[in-house]
């Protein structure tokens, strides 16, 4: 099975597009276990349900926001418990964080080593993550002509979703 059949979120259009979000969250959800299986990690519960959580609508969320839901589950209002979990999913490939936006995401390829370029529609919130090799190569060639070490970059693209420039 390829990795885009284990996860068919993996498609970036699918952020913008109406699509079947169980799907996406289960199929997500079991990646995760599998990834966390393989390294042997723990997906808790918590660390589980915020995950879902960032699943659910292919939405950058806040940490007050999935502290908010998390704490309506029952796991808890107090801050740590929503940064502890989206620290774990971040560090693990699970999730992203959207710098622009201070706020999160999940990983639409989780357990693959990638380059995302994130999409980010100005009004809704929406993030679609799309790969960006390409671009990547480009800036660590600028880089490394510099004499330049790249540790870590996010490449974030914000705009408008078709919905909410009205192509939808």
């Amino acid at each position: 099975m390829s990795k885009q059949e284990q996860n068919p979120a993996a498609s970036p259009a699918d952020a913008f597009h109406s699509h079947d979000h169980a799907a996406c969250t289960g199929s997500g959800i079991a990646r995760a276990e599998s990834i966390c299986a393989e390294k042997g990690l723990r997906l808790t519960p918590v660390r589980r349900r915020t995950l879902e959580i960032l699943l659910e609508g292919h939405r950058a969320l806040g940490a007050y926001e999935v502290l908010e839901r998390l704490g309506a589950d029952g796991f808890g209002h107090q801050p740590p418990v929503a940064y502890r979990a989206l620290d774990f999913l971040v560090e693990h490939g699970l999730a992203h964080r959207i710098r622009r936006l201070n706020a999160f995401t999940a990983c639409t390829h989780p357990g693959d080593a990638h380059a995302p370029v994130f999409f980010i529609c100005r009004a809704c919130d929406a993030v679609a993550e799309a790969p960006g090799r390409a671009i990547r190569d480009v800036v660590e060639h600028g880089a490394d002509a510099l004499g330049f070490t790249i540790e870590r970059m996010n490449i974030e693209a914000l705009g408008l979703c078709p919905a909410c420039k009205g192509d939808a």
